[in-house]
């Protein structure tokens, strides 16, 4: 049995069948845009292989920290023991973030640091004598992780619908319709304002992913919408929680996707990118204001801990990232890849198969009505050497914040290309997101 034989008989990927596996390459090394595989092709990542590789694949400095790190301590536990590569990263993450959130929580996937956001928010009311405010508010259309809670804040008719037994009750306002560079109405944030005048008294927070919600909508939105947002929560005693794992360092342009409104949450969860997919981090941020009623409550404990937490390697490789960032214009980066996108990509809105073309950053949406066959993805990808990873009815990319023009021409072709075959006509499985 080859490994590619016992590959697709035994091991399960992402959002996939085991009985019918789509195919899968056999990746052998990465570099820079491109991913190499074992036949010796190159395939652009087009997507930064889920948003995280921003700097590209295999950077010098992050791979250099990691070696230097594994020569001290691969890992060690952070009950009890701290160590000198979360220090350093903790202190530069506060200074990246926002103004004020400066109380940095370790955890090991973005999804985990979701669950501590919601955690954290819960806590804080009971320590103010308020149990009783146990739910979050979030926005459809959004997408926050796959773990039990992540899934309760994210689209209720999105792809977690099989799992709604399993899931707590949260509450959904409407999913932001104002485009980002639209005309901005407060009748947009009505539903929001509704949710909140309703059943403010039992909200501990409201979630969202500002400006640009990825998985499950794909959808840019007004910076108007997150202000309201912010005078809603101070209004009601509600904490806000922006999950900036997608769209954060610079994806959307800015250094947050909040900064497009100059708003700043209570709480924020920043991943994916933070060690540039070098290796699996994530953290949670918070106010003093938070940490400190959590701190004087009962109990005066974080109630979490992940047996991964602040893993030295991890905070090496994201202390180098970060290095990275602040050496770098990538507010510029993503502006030029923006306009090569849209130079290339607007013009697809003509075709009758094309619901609408979205551009923000280093972000590139083609909304198809119905997207191509499975053999015209594996075509195309094959003909143009770009990894694409469609879903649901999007085309879209996420190159790498580093792409040059010549990159992002070649990832536009193969869009391009893509957008222009012809809609797949099998029936579609409703359940089936990914």
């Amino acid at each position: 049995m080859t490994p590619l034989e016992y590959d697709r008989s035994f091991i399960w990927h992402p959002y996939a069948s085991l009985k019918a596996p789509p195919p899968v390459r056999l990746a052998r090394s990465a570099s820079g845009v491109e991913i190499e595989l074992a036949d010796g092709r190159r395939l652009i990542d087009a997507v930064s292989s889920w948003w995280c590789v921003a700097h590209g694949h295999n950077h010098p400095a992050i791979v250099e920290a990691i070696r230097r790190q594994s020569e001290k301590m691969c890992h060690v536990m952070f009950g009890g023991f701290t160590h000198e590569p979360a220090i350093a990263l903790a202190q530069k993450l506060a200074s990246f973030a926002p103004a004020g959130l400066n109380r940095v929580f370790f955890a090991d996937s973005g999804s985990i640091s979701v669950e501590v956001a919601a955690k954290m928010a819960i806590q804080y009311h009971a320590a103010l004598g308020h149990p009783e405010r146990r739910r979050i508010l979030a926005l459809k259309g959004g997408y926050h992780g796959d773990t039990s809670l992540c899934m309760a804040l994210s689209d209720p008719d999105g792809m977690h619908t099989l799992f709604k037994g399993l899931m707590t009750s949260h509450l959904f306002a409407d999913k932001p319709s104002c485009p980002f560079g639209g005309n901005w109405e407060p009748a947009y944030a009505q539903s929001l304002a509704y949710a909140i005048d309703a059943y403010g008294h039992e909200i501990a927070a409201v979630i969202c992913e500002p400006i640009l919600q990825a998985a499950n909508a794909m959808n840019f939105y007004h910076p108007s919408y997150l202000r309201e947002m912010r005078r809603l929560c101070d209004e009601s005693g509600a904490l806000l929680i922006f999950d900036e794992i997608a769209a954060g360092l610079h994806r959307t342009g800015p250094r947050w996707a909040q900064d497009h409104a100059a708003v700043t949450p209570d709480i924020m969860t920043v991943g994916k990118a933070l060690t540039g997919g070098h290796m699996t981090l994530a953290a949670t941020l918070a106010s003093a204001r938070v940490a400190d009623t959590i701190s004087n409550g009962r109990p005066s404990a974080f109630m979490h801990g992940p047996t991964f937490m602040a893993n030295p390697l991890a905070c090496a490789a994201a202390s180098a990232s970060l290095n990275l960032f602040a050496a770098n214009d990538y507010a510029a980066n993503a502006k030029r890849i923006e306009g090569w996108f849209s130079r290339r990509l607007m013009a697809l809105r003509a075709l009758p198969n094309v619901a609408d073309v979205r551009i923000l950053g280093a972000v590139a949406v083609v909304e198809m009505q119905r997207l191509p066959s499975q053999a015209d993805i594996s075509d195309v990808i094959d003909s143009h050497g770009v990894w694409l990873r469609p879903f649901c009815n999007f085309i879209y990319s996420m190159p790498p914040l580093i792409s040059d023009e010549q990159t992002i021409d070649r990832i536009s072709s193969a869009i391009m290309d893509l957008a222009s075959r012809p809609p797949d006509t099998t029936p579609m499985d409703p359940d089936f997101h990914e």
